[in-house]
């Protein structure tokens, strides 16, 4: 079975609700995951906008929420979660904080890339990374990865 990450509260490809964007309560939406593959120790995720800022001229991926160190054995998270898995560690989005940040785009509909990794090995600390030291720390240990993607416009 391949692993896949989904959400009660959009399709894939499917437009976020407004309740989990900077013009809403800007609260996580619901995630859930499925097919880890069993030699998996941890799990990362990474949710990212590479139509910053503009998506008919991107010159950026702009990062949503970073954490790692997610329980092999977790199957998602809820809305607005609060308290994270133990063991879970934050790292930093690109408003240089930690936890969620919902869509908020400047201009035109944007992608926003729920990225799902499962890793073989727990990372040590890396102390709030960004989504790039992740991804370093991550590299060769990536045993599966799934997606979910959502579109947002603020409107008008």
């Amino acid at each position: 079975m391949d692993m896949t990450i989904t959400s009660s509260a959009f399709e894939h490809n499917g437009p976020v609700p407004k309740l989990y964007t900077c013009e809403g309560q800007d609260i996580s939406p619901p995630l859930a995951w499925s097919g880890v593959p069993a030699r998996a120790k941890s799990l990362a995720l990474i949710v990212d906008d590479p139509d910053a800022p503009d998506p008919a001229a991107p010159r950026m991926t702009w990062v949503h929420w970073v954490l790692y160190n997610l329980p092999a054995n977790s199957t998602g998270l809820p809305e607005a979660v609060r308290s994270l898995p133990a063991g879970t560690l934050d790292g930093l989005n690109d408003w240089q904080r930690v936890g969620y940040g919902g869509p908020c785009p400047p201009i035109g509909r944007h992608r926003y890339f729920h990225k799902l990794y499962a890793l073989d090995l727990v990372l040590p600390d890396l102390k709030r990374p960004t989504r790039k030291a992740l991804e370093q720390a991550m590299r060769g240990h990536v045993v599966a990865e799934a997606q979910l993607v959502g579109t947002y416009q603020k409107g008008r």
